[in-house]
């Protein structure tokens, strides 16, 4: 046993090795073997939190030269976790990934963890429409402690069938050294994983939850009905809309946009929801439904960007292809952020 040990460390030394030093620029290919070996003895050495509950899809805060605010970002981080958020999602759509840097992202996500110290779970985004792009991106997010997990995007653009959806993320989970929460948001994608493909996927060892955002309750209830029998697959809704029937219906939690304003608020109607208190889960869900209205009326995450620069949390700046909204639309969403009492303090 002793020997097997040291063997194996020497292996997964001389793999990092490789993989620092060629793999990640391209020039030395590493055999699929090699790849789940150095992947599965990864995530032997990290304890994913459970991913249950109300979890932000954070903003990245950019200053006016649109380098990230570091220390906005990290009084975001806390803020939401004081306000009793149950977990952190950064560098997915909400974050502006599409238009970071690796470097960014990696400063990011570095900073998330660093600053949640454990407190609550972090998922980082790492997903893209290239899947040796996005193994790249997850095996550098796996390198920083205290990652649990890597949020992985349908593939967009490329419009790939369900049997390449399937390779695609199958390949992430054997080699990307985290364990993989699908993204399914056809809204943005394109395409969209189906109940099956999804059953599929969940038997993969690493391949752990689902942030589902289609807000299409038909498909999730067929989607609930296939995994009855999966165990150990957390299933998260990604539509702030439609949450509370999603965990009524037996989910585990959210991936939410409107936490990021209202981490409290909705870490407390997914809890009531998932206790079967429906008086105080309606009065929540039917709360949020203003707010959340309005941060969608334009692109996000543009207006939620705006709120937290009304509230003093950080500035207003997005990148482009996204823009700034007009005045007239300013004032509404004052008047909206105005009505929430948590955000009068």
């Amino acid at each position: 046993m002793f020997k097997q040990t040291c063997l194996s460390f020497l292996l997964v030394a001389i793999f990092e090795a490789i993989d620092y030093n060629a793999m990640r620029y391209g020039r030395l290919p590493m055999c699929a073997e090699s790849a789940r070996f150095l992947s599965q003895h990864r995530m032997e050495d990290r304890e994913m939190k459970a991913l249950t509950g109300a979890m932000t899809a954070l903003i990245t805060p950019f200053n006016e030269d649109s380098s990230v605010d570091i220390a906005a970002l990290e009084s975001l981080v806390e803020r939401q976790i004081e306000d009793g958020i149950d977990g952190l999602v950064p560098c997915g759509t909400t974050g502006e990934s599409a238009t970071m840097s690796l470097s960014e992202q990696l400063q990011v996500i570095e900073c998330v963890v660093d600053k949640a110290a454990g407190r609550v779970p972090v998922i980082a985004g790492t997903g893209s429409n290239d899947t040796a792009k996005t193994i790249k991106v997850t095996k550098e997010v796996s390198r920083i402690k205290g990652v649990d997990a890597a949020l992985v995007v349908c593939p967009y653009y490329n419009k790939p069938n369900q049997a390449m959806l399937t390779a695609h993320f199958t390949a992430v989970a054997d080699e990307g050294g985290l364990p993989v929460v699908l993204y399914n948001v056809p809204g943005r994608t394109v395409i969209s994983l189906t109940p099956e493909t999804i059953t599929t996927l969940a038997a993969h060892e690493n391949i752990v939850a689902i942030k589902e955002a289609t807000g299409d309750m038909l498909f999730d209830t067929k989607m609930m009905e296939q995994l009855a029998e999966v165990k150990d697959f957390y299933l998260l809704s990604g539509d702030d809309f439609t949450t509370m029937p999603f965990v009524a219906m037996g989910g585990h939690g959210c991936i939410s946009v409107v936490s990021n304003l209202l981490p409290g608020v909705m870490s407390e109607l997914v809890a009531v929801t998932a206790r079967g208190e429906l008086a105080r889960a309606r009065e929540l869900h039917f709360d949020i439904q203003r707010l959340g209205r309005v941060l969608f009326e334009n692109p996000n995450p543009v207006p939620t960007k705006e709120a937290a620069s009304m509230l003093g949390w950080c500035q207003h700046y997005v990148r482009g292809p996204l823009q700034n909204s007009d005045g007239e639309f300013l004032s509404k969403l004052q008047h909206i952020i105005s009505t929430y009492e948590p955000l009068k303090r």
